[in-house]
């Protein structure tokens, strides 16, 4: 029978315990990175989203300040007041939009800015230019809510419950 050395013993549960704590290390560094993915995901999907409804809610502001206007007889709206309520939103957005959710953006502050920079020729009739304009933001502001739905990936209707089957809608479940 062969004798194991008084040191072979010590060596090889030193050798174990740095191939666990090896192997510890690879797998907790895997869980971080996968982890921080994660998170950082969810953070790039949180910003772009609060981003996107800044957006919107301040082109929706303007276009709903520029209809009571029109209202109540304002036929020069303050394009300052515009630059500062939709300027900040938009910048954020040229930053981190995709290029079709971009010119969804730019195409309605371009109508809008039109609206508000109008320069009308002595003598003419301008109610409708200003309102044929102002019809088409809808419009546009549609496009640029399907960008954002797009790039997103924001499905209208809400996903199916897991394990069970969808339920078509208009249809009521019997009860059990």
């Amino acid at each position: 029978m062969a004798e194991i050395p008084w040191w072979g013993l010590p060596l090889i549960a030193a050798l174990f315990a740095l191939v666990g704590a090896g192997v510890t290390l690879l797998v907790t560094a895997r869980d971080h990175r996968l982890h921080t993915r994660g998170s950082r995901n969810r953070r790039w999907y949180a910003e772009r989203k609060d981003a996107y409804v800044a957006l919107m809610a301040a082109y929706e502001r303007v276009v709903h300040r520029l209809r009571t206007g029109y209202t109540a007889g304002i036929t020069e709206p303050d394009p300052a007041r515009y630059f500062d309520e939709v300027g900040p939103a938009l910048m954020q957005v040229r930053l981190i939009a995709s290029a079709p959710t971009r010119s969804a953006a730019l195409a309605v502050h371009l109508v809008l800015e039109q609206l508000h920079n109008r320069c009308p020729a002595p003598g003419t009739a301008t109610d409708r230019p200003f309102l044929e304009l102002l019809g088409h933001v809808p419009l546009l502001m549609h496009e640029f809510e399907v960008a954002v739905r797009e790039e997103l990936g924001i499905e209208p209707s809400p996903p199916p419950e897991p394990g069970g089957a969808s339920v078509p809608e208009g249809v009521r479940e019997l009860p059990r």
